[in-house]
């Protein structure tokens, strides 16, 4: 086949102790998934269904690497997150199967603009401004389900600096994994290749240039970012 120009290169995370790639096809994000974020934000976790939003393929960034301050925002924050990956295809998948169709876990970080953010929530407009803009997804290695099993609970942590920002536990997530995955493969068929960034804890807040972000979970490590110079 001919294309008109240079396909760009498979986006892809690391894998866990080794030099393989997970190749990625798509990112689904949960919006409001722990109860005390959602109050945080202004929102009822009691009343409100799940919802999802989406970042492209190639926002994933691993860990280690500088994130430049991003463009028209002056409110660019972290958010940590249990990032879920898909390794066998699905579709109106039974929550009694769901878990059957994880390749793997890994410990992520939402980089989001939140003015923008905010501002299209009330207008009432889509979040990709906010949430969809290059380098914003973090995501650290993935550890294969056959050598860590499943996370149903676990430690979750952020720390800028060294200082403490978030800490809750996957136990606290209003919709489990394998909820997030049968509702989900509802919509659409789920394949190998997708990410679930499964939500964030309470205590999201900004990050300046110069900061270093860590997330850590338990079983799966820690991941690191440093903030660069606004581009």
């Amino acid at each position: 086949m001919n294309y008109v120009f240079t396909p760009p290169p498979t986006p892809s995370v690391a894998v866990f102790g080794s030099e393989d790639r997970f190749p990625v096809r798509r990112i689904f994000c949960v919006g409001r998934n722990y109860a005390a974020h959602a109050r945080e934000m202004g929102r009822d976790p009691d009343r409100e269904p799940p919802f999802f939003f989406t970042k492209p393929a190639d926002a994933v960034v691993d860990s280690g690497e500088t994130v430049s301050y991003p463009p028209e925002t002056e409110n660019f924050q972290y958010e940590a997150e249990l990032v879920v990956a898909i390794g066998k295809a699905g579709r109106d998948i039974a929550e009694a199967d769901a878990l059957s169709h994880v390749w793997g876990y890994a410990a992520g970080n939402d980089l989001t603009r939140r003015d923008l953010q905010l501002a299209a929530r009330e207008l009432g407009r889509p979040w990709d401004w906010g949430k969809a803009f290059d380098r914003s997804a973090v995501i650290g290695p993935l550890h294969p389900v056959q050598k860590t099993g499943h996370l149903e609970r676990g430690a979750i942590r952020l720390t800028v600096n060294g200082e403490t920002k978030q800490a809750a536990d996957l136990v606290d997530l209003i919709w489990s994994v394998p909820e997030i995955i049968s509702i989900l493969s509802r919509s659409m068929v789920l394949q190998p290749g997708d990410l679930i960034m499964t939500g964030t804890p309470a205590g999201v807040g900004p990050l300046a240039a110069g900061d270093v972000c860590t997330v850590a979970i338990e079983r799966l490590g820690e991941i690191s970012t440093t903030i660069g110079p606004r581009e």
